[in-house]
């Protein structure tokens, strides 16, 4: 059975540690990517992704082209937003971000953010009933993560169960519409 990754239209098989690393890699392999490719890749549509420039929550392109950071920023965006508002997300990835900093380690980029919680969902005991096995899949994705200290690591592993409650919620709202327009 095929799976997309998180926020992406993107086809994969099994969601393993660093895949999405790797799709990024090749992706981004010759640059940064245009909005079309952007609006494919994510199932959004080009003025969704504009209104979301023009309203700060994603940085302006470069020459027309979207960075990883932004096409990141953007997946996670659209992975979470059938379940938290806007605001919520752009403010949830900045706290993870400001979290960093002030503990004086280098800042955790939306990138990071997103393989993290790609890595967190390849691991296959996430219980969604179970809150300590996704306590456990969080702090195992957070490990390497590269932040040392506590406050940072701690903020990080609460950041990364937000975002799987809130994607999960997603997912369930989904299947649930599914099951009710196959009762009409």
């Amino acid at each position: 059975m095929t799976k997309t990754f998180p926020g992406l239209t993107v086809e994969v098989s099994v969601l393993n540690k660093g895949c999405s690393l790797s799709l990024f890699d090749g992706i981004f392999a010759a640059g940064g990517i245009t909005l079309s490719q952007v609006s494919i890749m994510t199932g959004l549509e080009p003025y969704q992704i504009q209104n979301w420039v023009k309203r700060g929550f994603v940085s302006s392109p470069q020459r027309r082209l979207y960075s990883r950071a932004q096409f990141a920023r953007i997946a996670i965006i659209n992975m979470l937003r059938e379940s938290l508002q806007l605001e919520k997300i752009c403010s949830l990835i900045r706290l993870i971000d400001e979290t960093s900093q002030s503990d004086g380690e280098a800042s955790i980029r939306d990138e990071e953010l997103y393989h993290r919680y790609v890595d967190m969902l390849s691991e296959n005991a996430i219980n969604l009933s179970d809150p300590q096995s996704i306590i456990n899949a969080a702090t195992k994705a957070s490990l390497d993560s590269g932040l040392v200290s506590l406050s940072a690591q701690k903020r990080m592993i609460t950041v990364l169960q937000i975002m799987f409650c809130a994607h999960a919620a997603s997912d369930l709202r989904l299947s649930a519409e599914t099951l009710l327009g196959s009762l009409e």
